[in-house]
């Protein structure tokens, strides 16, 4: 493994027992590229072609309260496979909040856990004092890599390959994006959403192939909200309106507390052909992080995503008074379970059914298969009290079986996209691929699983240059489409400077 270091990044976070800035939440500051990665274990498939990126949280400065582990800074991994070899690279997202607080030399914006009045500056997205840190999603269109944050920002372009640094997102409204912008390879279209605390609390978004805005609507809601992500059909962008969201009479006082509401669900279907045509659907009430995919059958629009069973759970033990953030971010506290949404266009009607009790999120498919009918998820479990996680579930939703794999003690991976393999001849011919955190070692690694032989584990372990933090999100793009998308651009910028 050959490894170039850039220069350090300034740090002035002091030593502390946080259990979300230690362990595998170890904030993590050395940017490097590495070549020619060692394989540890196995061999890297030669049939595996493409880009995976990771997104992580890594708090740079002393907290000004008390720290949240989505309050950290974006930082994102790619590993490159080509022709049996892996490289490594990482970034920073340098967002203004980022360039500002280097400046500054410290925080300037408190987290998601303190009162606003803490900031230092005018802050962004829907909470409105929170630090744009760019650190929960990654995304690939058109080419370009996009960082996005959970509150709403404004969307960070790099180049999936080299990970230069390209500037916020020139489409992006005054009112950002969410994360989880989704992208339709059918179409070429990036679909996005955003929310705020004024009228009318929502809108919808159309990125075209060529990277130009190319619908912006609004979908009224009765009030602040807090949507997490998206789906869309062939014909349908799915958006929602759960009823856990910021009290009321606290956010009078700029008090950001959640809670359930007495209220049900509902779904916003907006025509993707005609964004002012939204059809609106109840279901039983919960909060939903993340979906996996949504189709078309008949009359149906059909939903698969996460159901939480407890989505406001009771605070956690924690001498240090964090036992409500811990609950909030522990899977085996909000209980999420695979469930299927069915809303029938023709009369309104939405039906509901549970696919397992298994408590699993942040799942992945083949995305070949978005927007249409499909067989495997890849879902993810994790540590209990933790956002850790632990092993991966393949779903078998044509039969209801499932298969896991659990990672040892002490060993914590990343969310795994699934990669298909070149060549590939059906829908779970390929692999998932996943950073992974050894705590007990005290080094990071790359793990392959070949979704074909699921049970058999990872069939190939490769050495990372250092010990990563955990985070949330991930990609993984298919080199012959992200060639494609950049050779698209490339003849764009060629015709227009013609």
């Amino acid at each position: 493994m050959t490894i170039e270091r850039l220069p350090a990044i300034r740090s002035t976070l002091q030593p502390s027992n946080h259990p979300y800035l230690t362990g595998a939440w170890t904030p993590q500051y050395e940017e490097v590229n590495a070549y020619d990665l060692e394989v540890i274990e196995g061999a890297i498939p030669e049939d595996l072609d493409g880009i995976y990126l990771r997104n992580t949280e890594n708090q740079i400065h002393q907290p000004l309260g008390r720290y949240h582990p989505f309050d950290g800074d974006g930082m994102i991994h790619q590993i490159d496979f080509r022709r049996g070899k892996a490289h490594y690279r990482n970034r920073f997202v340098r967002s203004r909040c980022f360039q500002a607080e280097q400046e500054a030399g410290g925080s300037l914006w408190g987290g998601l856990q303190d009162k606003p009045s803490l900031s230092r500056r005018p802050g962004f997205g829907a909470h409105g004092s929170l630090k744009d840190s760019a650190s929960t999603d990654i995304i690939v269109h058109a080419g370009q890599a996009i960082a996005t944050f959970y509150q709403c920002g404004e969307g960070y372009v790099m180049d999936p390959e080299t990970l230069e640094q390209l500037g916020p997102a020139p489409w992006v409204p005054i009112d950002g994006i969410s994360a989880h912008p989704k992208v339709d390879d059918r179409t070429g279209e990036l679909l996005f959403f955003n929310y705020s605390k004024h009228a009318p609390y929502m809108h919808y978004g159309v990125v075209d192939a060529e990277g130009r805005l190319k619908n912006y609507s609004p979908v009224p809601l009765p009030g602040p909200r807090l949507p997490h992500d998206m789906a869309f059909s062939e014909n349908w962008a799915i958006l929602n309106d759960f009823p856990v969201f910021w009290d009321e009479g606290l956010l009078e006082h700029n008090i950001h507390a959640v809670r359930l509401h007495d209220l049900p669900s509902r779904f916003a279907l907006v025509n993707r052909n005609d964004p002012s045509d939204i059809r609106w659907f109840d279901a039983a009430p919960t909060y939903v992080l993340h979906w996996l995919n949504a189709w078309e059958e008949g009359d149906e629009v059909v939903l698969d995503g996460y159901f939480q069973n407890n989505p406001t759970p009771d605070p956690l033990p924690h001498d240090g008074g964090l036992g409500a953030m811990m609950a909030h971010i522990d899977e085996n506290s909000f209980r999420p379970t695979l469930h299927r949404w069915r809303f029938n266009l023709r009369t309104g009607e939405t039906r509901e059914q549970s696919l397992g009790d298994q408590l699993v999120e942040f799942g992945m498919i083949n995305q070949r298969y978005l927007a249409q009918p499909y067989r495997y998820a890849y879902s993810t479990t994790t540590k209990p009290g933790w956002f850790l996680f632990n092993g991966f579930v393949k779903h078998d939703l044509e039969t209801g079986e499932s298969t896991t794999i659990t990672l040892p003690e002490g060993r914590y991976a990343s969310e795994a996209p699934f990669a298909p393999r070149v060549g590939a001849e059906d829908e779970d011919d390929g692999y998932l691929v996943s950073f992974v955190i050894d705590e007990n070692q005290g080094t990071s690694e790359c793990i392959i699983i070949d979704c074909k032989r699921f049970a058999d584990g990872p069939i190939c372990r490769i050495a990372l240059p250092h010990k990563i933090s955990s985070g949330t999100h991930s990609h993984w793009v298919e080199r012959e489409v992200l060639e494609r998308d950049k050779a698209a651009r490339r003849e764009r910028l060629m015709a227009a400077a013609a």
